[in-house]
């Protein structure tokens, strides 16, 4: 009988000098480590894609735009809130975590940045339901700032606001920016099309529990975050016409991928578009039923996106490239250096 993984099987120990806190100077002047089939580890430059890419595949990249969804201000009481925006459920309404010396009891209001007020509906687990005063996405536009992720230490800057969204940021609701996506320039997108290389978007809106490690000690304990996805009827047909012409599904991103496998699992041969909300965690043992090779950067330790990497390439495959992309001084997490991995056909 095989033991069940733990989470400490996803644990790697990285020198902080090694989390990138700035962008590349450009988005495609990263590096770029190439997993071949075989695991072999191939290092690259980002530029080098294009090479490992062939006419008739298809990219499916994450076309969520990151909100500023971090706001401060205090409790009628005095006492300072920091609220982060987790999900826009209404116009004017949101799930929010919030941070202060004593919980905000429901029916009281909090005054953000000394501008508006939010008035506490009440609890969803670990959230808090809020209700503004105007619609949610004018005031975070106007008054919020860029929800940067807990490893990166400095505030949020101009540089930020544009480094931290993709080119192709679309629909308005992330409060993490689909990172592999990062990489990609108006440059690139040309030099694909002109490869024959075909793109198409999801929408999956990225929670800040992309963040969060896995708090059970065995996989099958944890319960994995909810998070709202859309796959369209032009993606199904780009996925089915790539592969009619024998090219290749390419996720950009972990939440690509996530989206594209959970409307598999509702769809099966993908006819049909999907909607709604997504909890899957994939694990090692998961079985791909769409994508052939992701872009990704790399994650955090114990996090499930590195769960789900090593479902895709195997988990020794994964603690290889890890070893070896600290070795060789790549720079980690969502300003850092970039992945190609093409899947491991044994799984």
């Amino acid at each position: 009988m095989i033991a069940p993984l733990n989470v400490a099987d996803f644990d790697y120990a990285l020198p902080s000098e090694l989390i990138a806190q700035t962008p590349a100077p450009t988005r495609t002047a990263s590096r770029l480590l190439h997993g071949d089939q075989t695991g072999q580890l191939h290092d690259k430059l980002f530029t080098d894609l294009l090479s490992l890419l062939r006419p008739n595949d298809l990219l499916v990249f994450n076309d969520t735009r990151v909100i500023k969804a971090r706001l401060f201000g205090h409790k009628t009481t005095g006492g300072k809130v920091e609220v982060l925006i987790e999900r826009v459920t209404a116009v004017d309404q949101a799930l929010a975590h919030i941070r202060s010396s004593k919980s905000p009891a429901p029916g009281s209001a909090l005054r953000l940045a000394e501008a508006f007020n939010a008035r506490i509906l009440g609890r969803e687990e670990d959230l808090f339901a809020l209700e503004f005063e105007r619609p949610i996405l004018e005031l975070l536009d106007e008054f919020g700032a860029t929800p940067l992720p807990p490893y990166i230490t400095h505030q949020p800057d101009e540089a930020d606001i544009q480094r931290y969204q993709t080119i192709y940021a679309r629909d308005p609701g992330a409060v993490a920016a689909p990172t592999a996506g990062l990489h990609f320039d108006q440059t690139m997108f040309e030099q694909l099309d002109q490869a024959g290389i075909a793109r198409a978007f999801v929408t999956l809106h990225v929670g800040a529990g992309t963040f969060q490690p896995v708090r059970v000690q065995t996989l099958a304990e944890h319960v994995m975050h909810a998070e709202r996805y859309t796959v369209p009827q032009n993606t199904i047909e780009a996925i089915a016409r790539a592969r009619s012409l024998g090219g290749r599904v390419i996720a950009v991103g972990t939440t690509s991928v996530r989206a594209l496998e959970s409307a598999a699992k509702l769809s099966p041969a993908l006819t049909h578009p999907q909607s709604g909300d997504t909890r899957l965690f994939i694990t090692p043992g998961f079985n791909y039923q769409v994508i052939d090779a992701m872009i990704t950067n790399f994650h955090l330790p114990q996090s499930t996106l590195l769960m789900l990497v090593s479902a895709f390439i195997g988990l020794e495959q994964m603690r290889g490239a890890y070893q070896h992309a600290i070795r060789e001084r790549y720079r980690f997490f969502s300003y850092g250096d970039a992945m190609f991995l093409e899947r491991n056909p044994t799984l």
